[in-house]
């Protein structure tokens, strides 16, 4: 039965359509149905203009002249840290730093924290639906430490077997990693519990909100982690540039991850001195322009407003279920009720997940197929591949309804 949604009156998913210019695009003459938004989103005329105006009028580096080009990009610059920081709840905009997506954030935490502070028998805990840039980091620590890695399991319905936290927690344990929402399973993790019992034995929490920030109001505050990751063309910004939120005391105390340019305070023969906070990070030549499409995003999603897109796409995650749990011969992976967000991966019985694809693209519909860079987590559910339909605030029933009408189709042409 379809939920009631508050707050929906003013959100409507047919004008933001408008604003986005490539779902104007037809494919193979069909209109475009994009449903790969885990993979990526597309990006709305307001970050394509910033990144346009930043080249046009505004070109020039950051905290590297005093003349009027690099005063205003190094301004736009700084003010895209401060629109990340007020999303997502941070204390001062120095605890952002951009990197170019939520991998190199992780590898920064990885290099910057775990390569200095972590010793030989220590432990990193992370669960078995991680994206693999939460997990291969982490098997880099192990190997050049000497750490070890343990896993949180799943059960059968794809959530986090919580009942096996305490046992795989310890004084030993110096950080977690965890997903705030799988990018396969579509799960919301329930990280302030999981943040509560790191905090009983000392350990710092890593959050991955790569799947999540796009898709509802974010406050590290009330998370209570330590760090927090995301991709900026996830959340309707350009491709690579993302961030890391770091709390302040840590940060200042880490490593940096880059050496060079701008991250440097003063620089003689014998020594090196840091850079203030974020820049201390932020080694080199930025993508500046990234940045600033960043922040333009960040005000584009303030000004649709994350409570309505949440509240929304829980409407097509209702019509979703109800349709795909009507369709024959489908496998869907993961919880089939519950909280969940937009991400469906299922398989077709007797039909590879490639050819489900790429017959669905000869309908203009756009889809994942492989294993969604979460291999640990594909073994877990004995399956290599699967198909993945994944949404967004510009998706409708009716584009819901054509999937569904090209899976009956790939299904008939497939014989079954």
């Amino acid at each position: 039965m379809e939920r009631a949604y508050e707050g929906l009156k003013m959100f409507d998913p047919y004008e933001i359509r408008k604003d986005f210019p490539i779902l104007e695009r037809k494919i193979r003459g069909k209109p475009l149905v994009y449903l790969d938004n885990a993979a990526t989103t597309q990006k709305p005329r307001s970050v394509i203009n910033a990144l346009r105006n930043f080249y046009e009028r505004t070109n020039a580096n950051v905290h590297r002249a005093v003349h009027t080009l690099s005063y205003e990009s190094s301004q736009l610059y700084e003010e895209s840290h401060k629109k990340v920081a007020k999303f997502i709840g941070a204390k001062s905009w120095q605890e952002i730093v951009f990197t170019r997506n939520a991998t190199e954030a992780i590898n920064l935490v990885a290099y910057g924290w775990g390569l200095h502070k972590l010793k030989k028998g220590d432990e990193i805990l992370i669960t078995i639906m991680e994206h693999h840039s939460n997990f291969v980091p982490w098997q880099m620590l192990r190997d050049l430490k000497g750490v070890n890695l343990r896993v949180l399991d799943i059960d059968d319905n794809g959530k986090l077997r919580l009942d096996k936290l305490p046992e795989l927690l310890s004084e030993r344990t110096k950080i977690v990693g965890v997903v705030h929402v799988s990018n396969v399973l579509g799960v919301k993790n329930p990280v302030n519990l999981i943040v509560e019992e790191a905090r009983k034995v000392g350990a710092l929490v890593l959050v991955d909100a790569s799947q999540s920030v796009p898709h509802m109001s974010i406050s590290v505050s009330e998370l209570g982690c330590d760090f927090l990751v995301a991709s900026g063309h996830k959340m309707l910004g350009p491709t690579g540039v993302g961030f890391l939120y770091g709390r302040r005391k840590l940060l200042e105390e880490m490593e940096p991850f880059n050496y060079g340019g701008d991250m440097i305070e003063t620089v003689t023969i014998e020594k090196s001195t840091w850079n203030e906070l974020p820049w201390k990070f932020e080694a080199g030549t930025p993508n500046i322009s990234g940045g600033i499409g960043l922040g333009a995003a960040v005000d584009y999603l303030d000004g649709v407003g994350l409570d309505g897109i949440k509240n929304y796409e829980g409407l097509l995650v209702d019509y979703a279920l109800e349709k795909l749990k009507d369709l024959s011969g489908i496998e869907l992976y993961g919880q089939k009720d519950g909280e969940r967000l937009g991400v469906f991966t299922f398989n077709l019985k007797g039909i590879h997940p490639h050819d489900v694809a790429w017959i669905l693209d000869e309908e203009g519909i756009e889809v994942r197929s492989g294993h969604h860079c979460a291999q640990p987590l594909m073994r877990r559910l004995r399956i290599e591949n699967a198909v993945r339909a994944s949404f967004y605030l510009y998706n409708t029933k009716e584009e819901i309804d054509k999937l569904i009408n090209a899976l009956i189709k790939v299904q008939k042409l497939f014989g079954n």
